[in-house]
């Protein structure tokens, strides 16, 4: 090859370099969410915001049996360089965390301003929106909705057999922070005493909330703990089921909200804020309601707006265990847990 053609390879070899980076460069004005909320429900929420809006949304879902701890986790590894603009998490007490850890960006725009302060930090970090429920899920098949045995699954101590009820892994999403309530309540010895007790009379603890959906909706098992949006899912395939809300031994309700809120460090503020006051908005919280998921606004929206099924369950919010003071248990508990 004479020097000439030499040079001119070398130059179309740059410049075939050149096009590949550019090809493979992540687009700047694509905003990275990563989200622990189902994909099926989030999914139409982010895609309505990008025809909206006109900006390009990328996210990252979580799978279900690490539901809300892999994200956050992710998070705090990346805290130094984040990838992630916007955090849609499916529970709060992760995002409490995140935001002592200096991860979360303070913004207090009129999405923050529509929710009720138990369910948003006052410092701006992050604010809930779109709630949830824990609930007893049973298979009408094989016991009622008022069962004594039902009630007496929420007290300290725990009696019979429990071979046919379910649980998730609680070291993972809405579970965690039920446990975590528990143990707030009880103090460490009562949660460990009652999660021992419960795993001798036979509880089954499956790969997240879905899992345990499926067992009492197909008969596997009587009845078991999980969240609404899982209990309508089988309600809608046509399943045996029922719920009633688990009530801890006080009365409260454990309401578990979306929590939305913007990355410390990151280079797309402007449309991150955005994003965050759509999701706070009441047209997500409306879309949410009518949904599949059936998830209850928290901030003000008429309830003649609403199903009748969330409209039911709308006192529920007002019922439940205030969840801020639960973040230093949510620690401890975190790390018994993970020493089972």
């Amino acid at each position: 090859m004479t020097p000439s053609r030499r040079v001119l390879a070398a130059l179309a070899l740059f410049a075939f370099t050149i096009l590949l980076w550019y090809w493979g460069k992540p687009k700047d004005d694509t905003l990275v969410v990563y989200c622990a909320h189902d994909s099926v429900f989030a999914e139409g929420i982010l895609q309505d915001f990008e025809r909206e809006t006109g900006i390009k949304v990328a996210a990252r879902y979580d799978t279900e049996a690490t539901k809300s701890l892999g994200l956050v986790e992710l998070l705090v590894r990346e805290k130094d360089r984040p990838r992630c603009d916007v955090f849609w998490n499916n529970e709060m007490l992760g995002t409490m965390d995140l935001a002592e850890q200096g991860v979360l960006a303070v913004y207090h725009g009129p999405g923050w301003d529509r929710i009720p302060v138990p369910y948003k930090d006052p410092d701006g970090r992050w604010a809930g929106f779109a709630a949830r429920f824990r609930v007893h899920i049973v298979n009408t098949k094989a016991l009622g909705i008022d069962d004594p045995r039902l009630a007496a699954m929420e007290r300290s101590t725990v009696t019979g057999d429990l071979t046919r009820v379910a649980i998730a892994k609680p070291l993972y999403g809405t579970t965690l922070t039920h446990y975590v309530a528990l143990w707030n309540i009880w103090g460490a010895d009562g949660l460990k005493a009652w999660h021992s007790q419960m795993r001798k009379l036979g509880l089954r603890e499956l790969n997240g909330n879905g899992a345990v959906k499926d067992a009492v909706a197909r008969g596997a098992c009587d009845y078991g703990f999980t969240d609404t949006d899982d209990f309508f899912a089988a309600k809608d395939a046509g399943y045996p089921v029922a719920m009633r809300p688990v009530r801890l031994e006080s009365g409260q309700t454990i309401c578990i909200p979306n929590t939305v809120s913007v990355v410390n460090g990151t280079r797309r503020q402007l449309a991150a804020q955005r994003l965050t006051d759509y999701l706070l908005s009441p047209s997500t919280e409306l879309a949410l309601a009518r949904s599949k998921s059936r998830q209850i606004p928290l901030g003000p929206i008429a309830d003649d707006q609403l199903p009748d099924e969330v409209r039911a369950m709308r006192p529920w919010v007002a019922e439940g265990i205030p969840l801020a003071p639960l973040a230093k248990s949510r620690t401890e508990c975190l790390n018994w847990l993970r020493s089972q």
